[in-house]
Order: C-alpha cells, then structure tokens, then sequence
C-alpha cells in the first residue's frame, strides 16, 4: 500500500537534515495517515480509508465525505475514491430528477 492519502493525494516528500555543521543527510517526510470509517449519506454505506487528518478536517469543513468528493477533481483522487465519487454522483443525479 502506498503511503499517499486517497482523498487528496498527499505523498510522501523527500527533503534534508541538516545538522548545526550544515551537513546535508536525505530524509523523507511522511504524511500522517490515518485509517478512518467515513460514512456516506447518498449511498448509506460506510468506506473504510486511508485519509491525512488534513483530508480528514477537511471533509469535516466541507460537511460530510460526499460533499468532498463531489467538489474534489478526479485526478487527485485515488482509484477507489473515483469510484465512489462517480457512484454517489449517479444517486444524487437520480434523487434530483426523481424530486
């Protein structure tokens, strides 16, 4: 599994340590990902994830994992995420015709 947040494909970054002698060593910079249980309201199913508590906030902000992933652009989202996106996407499409 890679280490990449399936929301908003935050990774991993590679930068340096460097010592009070400026001696310059390779390090990475990892998100800090969480395994969460996000509920969907359109579907009425729960998605487990593995989401940066950056992500998480801001699904909170935007008032729920369907609105986030209605707003989100598709090509940082991750495979599955997509899939989701396009699923709850169809069922507001259909409850808005039906009402």
């Amino acid at each position: 599994m890679s280490r990449s947040c399936e929301l908003t494909g935050k990774g991993v970054q590679s930068g340096n340590n460097v010592s009070h002698a400026n001696n310059k060593t390779k390090r990475k910079f990892l998100p800090n990902l969480c395994n969460v249980t996000l509920i969907s309201d359109a579907l009425g199913q729960r998605y487990r994830l593995r989401v940066s508590a950056a992500a998480l906030r801001s699904v909170e902000h935007r008032g729920g994992l369907d609105a986030f992933l209605l707003k989100a652009s598709e090509n940082e989202l991750s495979m599955r995420a997509r899939l989701l996106r396009r699923q709850i996407a169809k069922k507001t499409a259909a409850a808005a015709v039906a009402a």
